[in-house]
């Protein structure tokens, strides 16, 4: 297991440290967030001409409310949040399972690496009228489209921590006679798991951004239609309340995973705690 986490050990030598400032409250960061609303209402208030383009931020907090409370917000909530949940595990599940495949079977990654390279880069958002061709308007445009986008750092990152791993390791499996479905377990997933994680922590980003992106391309329901909507309507507090939904709903989906990361590495934590010890 000390071998299996030794070309990982620069780089998660600082975890605990990184795990204990996580875990104290950001006083300066949260009063630096306080002094930028409050910029942004008495910005606002002072001229009342811009004021149908930026309004003050209490009345998009009121708007955002009123919103809530008469239940067509929540509905697009839903609606995105579904969207994104359903395009980010299938991402998962297709980036991690191919950058293993690829990461492990060197001459099957020789014979998709340009075509990999080649995609790789190509905007996302630039291939949503293909599937719009195929898939008409709907759900399913969508939910491909942040496949699309979301599986490429999960399948990189995946592919690069297979490669990484030390080529003794699986050949000592070999040795002990262990099978691939045991190499896959006992040695692969452990030590490719902080890059896997890293891609996977990528991918919630991008998701959420693609999903957002496609509803208001393509889409008639969620928080992207709503917010192009409302702009349209020239209704801007609603339309700011939106955004101010869609990077609330961002932040709280970047804790959760790292409360659900903190849970699932701590073993491998624990292992480089005692390796720097």
């Amino acid at each position: 297991r000390r071998a299996i986490h030794g070309n990982q050990k620069c780089h998660l030598r600082s975890d605990p440290q990184l795990m204990g400032a996580a875990k104290k409250f950001n006083w300066l960061g949260w009063s630096a967030f306080a002094l930028l609303l409050c910029l942004w209402e008495l910005g606002s208030r002072a001229a009342p001409k811009l004021q149908l383009y930026v309004p003050p931020i209490s009345l998009v907090m009121v708007a955002l409310g009123q919103l809530a409370l008469a239940g067509p917000i929540v509905k697009h909530l839903m609606i995105t949040l579904g969207r994104f949940l359903e395009g980010y595990l299938l991402s998962a599940a297709i980036g991690v399972s191919l950058g293993i495949v690829l990461g492990y079977f060197r001459i099957v990654h020789s014979f998709v690496e340009m075509l990999i390279e080649f995609l790789r880069p190509m905007p996302s958002v630039a291939i949503i009228p293909v599937p719009i061709l195929a898939l008409g308007i709907g759900d399913a445009v969508i939910v491909a489209v942040t496949v699309y986008a979301t599986v490429w750092p999960i399948l990189i990152n995946t592919l690069d921590g297979v490669r990484r791993i030390e080529k003794i390791l699986l050949g000592t499996g070999r040795t002990f006679s262990l099978v691939r479905r045991q190499i896959l377990w006992q040695i692969i997933l452990p030590a490719a798991s902080p890059y896997i994680v890293t891609g996977l922590r990528l991918g919630v980003s991008i998701a959420l951004i693609l999903v957002t992106t496609a509803e208001m391309i393509a889409g008639s329901k969620g928080l992207g239609f709503f917010i192009l909507d409302e702009e349209r309507s020239m209704n801007s507090a609603a339309m700011y309340g939106g955004i101010l939904l869609v990077a609330a709903l961002g932040c709280t989906l970047n804790r959760l995973f790292l409360v659900v990361e903190a849970k699932t590495m701590r073993w491998h934590r624990g292992v480089i705690a005692r390796e720097s010890a």
